[in-house]
């Protein structure tokens, strides 16, 4: 994928880690398979903006946040 894919997922991996979330319970909080997490994550997906907000309300920050 794309540098912006790749910080995409650093954005949502640290701010997950700052929560103190699991992969697993972001996905279950979004109705995601934990791979689909993982793989934005690791900047090999590419999610929708609709997912994007998802990620970002799970995550309780703005989705401003993750695609600064």
């Amino acid at each position: 994928m794309n540098a912006l894919s790749r910080q995409f997922g650093k954005r949502v991996r640290e701010a997950r880690l700052s929560k103190g979330l699991s992969q697993g319970d972001v996905s279950r909080r979004l109705k995601l398979h934990r791979s689909y997490i993982s793989g934005i994550e690791r900047g090999i997906r590419n999610p929708s903006l609709g997912v994007v907000e998802k990620i970002a309300a799970a995550l309780g920050v703005s989705p401003k946040t993750l695609l600064r």
